[in-house]
């Protein structure tokens, strides 16, 4: 029999799971995420191996989903330095790079900017020629003082050809130096493609480093499989695209919950509660798939244009502080204890009052010494509950797209905490397993790839182009390591260009498959 395992690094624990070939949990663990991370993940995966009771060498896959990178992004470490090039001159000198993006992360970047000719419009015509000796000038003043280059081309994701002999300028006068192109990371919106293009070559040296120790970690305990790695759109990338795009992963967590959450509870079409140690995130699932924001995302304060989950994240979860204040109310959060709840929580011997506390109190689960809370007075406890209860409501009213009632599937390790109905909620329901659902979530998770064209309705059908669209999106799956059989297109969207002259259209397809064993 073939198993797949699972890991996902949250911010307060690192779950594992092992599954076969029919994707029933054949061994989970639950640990507390370390300081340096990978202690959670080598401890974790130890457990599982043990009570799985498996060969190894049957483990032919293994699907990671870390939050390495959006910590590194949002606390402001672990970036290297950039050399971004804009091929945009003179046509979008009046906005440079990185305009809106908050100083402390710049100066942590540590980046070079150069706007340079360049560009294409969107249909193809040249705006600028790229100067190559402009461009190895930029390179000459920057050589040895950075650790990456970012490159980003005005509608470069339709013609990418400027991008890509840049690219080879720098590897001329730089030598074998990680380069980002833009195409490659963002779709059409120039500062928001920039903006993650530069985030993504800042985590090029840590990606490298977090791909190497995990190998390191599996290859002590002797797992030689396939190794991929969660996108933030629910699907999966092999480990060579993840050492190049780690910016593609920073949100997989929270779709990693929504995923593993309709698989445990059966149910494609849902409202999806993941309750963790120190934040709640609530989201919608159709077909099994989070639904697709259609906001602009922001991680670390910065603007990007990844196709992100429509899920909102409130600061709630098992580690949640509670404070009493001087007219008798209770406060909760949005602090919490996180990964440090067995140092501080009431019901471990520390000094904080916790949700875990209060749950404890309430009979709602059992860990901990139950006596360390017997002093709490009922109305208290009820008190807190009745608060948590009211804000997780209004949060899932305000994620509801109709008034519909809908099934709510409660999952991750602070879930124990709901125990009462909301309003427009048809169910709800706990499945087995719904404290390790974002392990299972990556554990079950799919190899992806997508595509974005543009076509004028002159010279083709709006049909053909769609067709067109959904092929390439389905190859790139297969080129990412999709079994070619297996795969489907799960997505599509297209809008007509305004005010061109073509009756152009944009076409934007995302397809999935099964990993290879």
């Amino acid at each position: 029999m073939i198993f797949r395992l699972g890991v996902d690094v949250g911010g307060t624990h690192t779950d594992a799971v092992v599954l076969n070939e029919k994707n029933d949990v054949v061994a989970s663990a639950k640990n507390l995420t370390t300081v340096d991370i990978m202690s959670g993940i080598d401890r974790s995966i130890s457990e599982v191996l043990v009570d799985s009771n498996i060969n190894v060498c049957s483990i032919k896959s293994v699907m990671i989903g870390t939050t390495h990178y959006s910590n590194a992004i949002v606390e402001r470490k672990d970036l290297n330095s950039v050399a971004h090039f804009r091929l945009g001159a003179p046509n979008t000198l009046s906005i440079p790079p990185l305009s809106d993006v908050p100083g402390d992360l710049k100066s942590k970047i540590s980046i070079y900017k150069f706007i340079v000719d360049g560009g294409v419009e969107y249909n193809g015509d040249i705006l600028s020629s790229i100067d190559q000796c402009e461009i190895r000038e930029c390179l000459q003043k920057i050589k040895g003082k950075v650790d990456a280059v970012s490159i980003c081309g005005v509608f470069s994701p339709f013609f990418n050809m400027q991008e890509i002999r840049v690219k080879e300028i720098v590897i001329e006068e730089l030598g074998n130096i990680p380069v980002t192109l833009s195409h490659n990371i963002g779709n059409i919106g120039l500062l928001e493609r920039e903006n993650s293009t530069i985030l993504n070559a800042s985590l090029l040296l840590l990606s490298n480093k977090v791909v190497a120790v995990i190998h390191e970690i599996l290859s002590k305990k002797n797992i030689n499989a396939w190794l991929y790695f969660s996108q933030n759109d629910g699907t999966l990338m092999p480990e060579k695209y993840a050492r190049e795009y780690p910016i593609l992963m920073v949100s997989s967590g929270q779709t990693n919950s929504m995923r593993g959450a309709s698989h445990l509870g059966k149910i494609k079409n849902a409202m999806i509660v993941d309750v963790g140690g120190t934040t709640t995130d609530i989201g919608l699932v159709s077909n099994g798939f989070p639904h697709k924001s259609s906001f602009v995302s922001t991680i670390g304060g910065v603007r990007t244009n990844f196709h992100m989950p429509d899920i909102e994240s409130i600061a709630l979860g098992g580690g949640s502080i509670v404070n009493i204040l001087p007219n008798g109310k209770v406060k909760i959060g949005p602090a919490s204890v996180g990964y440090n709840l067995a140092k501080y929580s009431l019901v471990f011997g520390g000094d904080v009052l916790t949700i875990t506390d209060i749950a404890v109190a309430k009979g709602l689960i059992a860990i901990g010494d139950v006596k360390l809370v017997k002093h709490l007075p009922i109305d208290l406890v009820n008190q807190v509950i009745d608060l948590y209860i009211d804000i997780l409501g209004k949060a899932i009213h305000r994620m509801k797209i109709n008034n519909n009632d809908i099934p709510l599937i409660v999952v991750g390790g602070g879930g124990f905490i709901i125990n009462k109905e909301f309003k427009g909620i048809s169910s709800i329901l706990r499945p087995e397993k719904y404290d390790v659902a974002n392990a299972i979530g990556v554990a079950m998770g799919m190899v992806g790839g997508q595509a974005e064209k543009l076509f004028s309705l002159k010279q083709i059908s709006l049909d053909c182009a769609i067709e067109k669209t959904k092929k390439h999106a389905i190859q790139n799956a297969i080129n990412a390591g999709a079994l070619p059989d297996s795969v489907i297109v799960i997505d599509f969207e297209y809008e007509h260009i305004p005010y061109s002259t073509e009756s152009e259209v944009r076409i934007f397809s995302k397809a999935a498959g099964v990993p290879y064993n």
